[in-house]
């Protein structure tokens, strides 16, 4: 959430930065709502402070007539009050409604643009293999190798969900061991996090979960949803709390299984493991102060550069648009691999700093060496979406007799060094 002082201050550019990211809002009706509520406060105050003038009044010493007349005004005191209060409670819940389409404002450096075409590529980092024979898509493989099962898991759980079995199950371990034990050696704290989240997190991390455009699972009959990410569970984790500078800056790592209804996603590029329902996945969280975040995000990146550097995937970063980002995100990087199946890159990382945007919603902030309270800034990273990644080392790392090396970083956690027809 942006804060409603700087919308006030800076309407201009609020409205600018709305239209740069592609979303609409109206600052004028968030304007038009504040002043309204400040007003309805104003006035409930006023009658709050004549409510108590006259119950000093009924201390004294009073006729009947006197007394019975104070009693009649206490009443209308009250009455008034309680049809203010209403009110300001309305305008509450009209105002957070459209404060809460807000955006965050955009970094300086991130690139103008509508949609991720508009993204500005940064780098290509590792050699494009150039193959002798005609390379096969991760469905292909992993069916010849029976790694993947997707007819018996469309039987029992419906369509874009899978079985990995045989090395397809080993592959998603040693990623997971790999990736944690890297994220150890880097300071974070690891966490195995909740499959579900009260909607009031979910919203405060910035997801909807209603509304017919939501990624989201929501349980019926509670106010509970499946998590798309443990970036929900870990951000939830310090709900309404007031850390310590000292204890700046948390780095957690959690593993989650995420649950994403990806509707409207269909096409070939979606098909096989790129696009699915329920896949598990290895997200950073980072809890720092204001200052440190630009460096914090830097740091993010970097990490899940040395991972896909370690594992032998050929990947591109992207800064990416203003159009592109997400609604908390002040700046955010992508990491797309190389996938020989699709002639294209796709999308295996993504890192954000998320500013105050979160922390607000969330009330999460920390007392400095001034006494004063702050809200902390957030920012999150993928370090290993286990399907995209399994694409990436099937299709790059497969041979002409349809066996697949094992990237040499996970031969330690998988016990072999190549995936050979049973």
């Amino acid at each position: 959430m942006v804060d409603i002082k700087y919308i006030k201050e800076n309407a201009d550019l609020v409205k600018k930065n709305a239209v740069d990211r592609n979303v609409k809002i109206d600052v004028d009706k968030i304007l038009v709502l504040y002043e309204k509520k400040v007003n309805a406060q104003i006035k409930a105050d006023g009658l709050r402070q004549k409510r108590n003038e006259n119950s000093l009044k009924m201390k004294s010493q009073l006729s009947p007539g006197e007394r019975l007349k104070l009693v009649e005004e206490g009443k209308e005191f009250k009455n008034a009050i309680s049809v203010c209060e209403e009110e300001e409670r309305k305008l509450e819940r009209e105002l957070n409604e459209e404060l809460n389409k807000v955006p965050n404002m955009t970094h300086e450096t991130t690139p103008i643009g509508k949609t991720d075409k508009d993204s500005k590529e940064l780098r290509k980092v590792g050699k494009i293999r150039n193959f002798n024979f005609k390379p096969k898509d991760h469905v292909e493989i992993g069916q010849d190798l029976d790694l993947i099962d997707f007819d018996n898991a469309s039987i029992v759980s419906g369509q874009k969900f899978y079985y990995l079995k045989n090395e397809g199950a080993l592959l998603e371990l040693a990623l997971t061991q790999y990736g944690i034990k890297k994220l150890i050696e880097k300071g974070f704290t690891p966490y195995l996090t909740p499959d579900l989240a009260k909607n009031t997190i979910l919203e405060g991390i910035g997801f909807n979960p209603r509304g017919d455009e939501t990624n989201i699972y929501s349980i019926e009959n509670t106010d509970l949803c499946l998590v798309g990410t443990a970036e929900i569970t870990l951000g939830g984790l310090y709900y309404n709390k007031l850390l310590k500078e000292e204890d700046l800056p948390i780095k957690m790592v959690g593993f989650s299984h995420c649950f994403r209804t990806e509707a409207g996603a269909a096409g070939q590029a979606t098909k096989g493991l790129y696009r699915v329902h329920q896949f598990s996945k290895i997200e950073m969280f980072v809890i720092c102060k204001p200052e440190d975040s630009d460096d914090m995000l830097e740091f993010l990146r970097n990490i899940e550069e040395e991972i896909y550097q370690e594992i032998g995937i050929p990947y591109r970063v992207l800064d990416v648009a203003s159009g592109d980002l997400g609604n908390p995100a002040y700046k955010k990087y992508d990491l797309e691999a190389w996938m020989p199946g699709r002639n294209d890159y796709g999308e295996i990382t993504s890192t954000s700093n998320c500013t105050d945007f979160q922390s607000r919603r969330l009330n999460i902030k920390y007392k400095n060496t001034e006494g004063k309270n702050i809200f902390v800034h957030m920012l999150n990273g993928t370090v290993i979406a286990v399907p995209r990644v399994i694409i990436s080392i099937l299709e790059n790392f497969q041979n002409e007799d349809g066996t697949i090396d094992i990237p040499k970083i996970l031969i330690p956690y998988i016990g072999k060094d190549k995936i050979t027809k049973r």
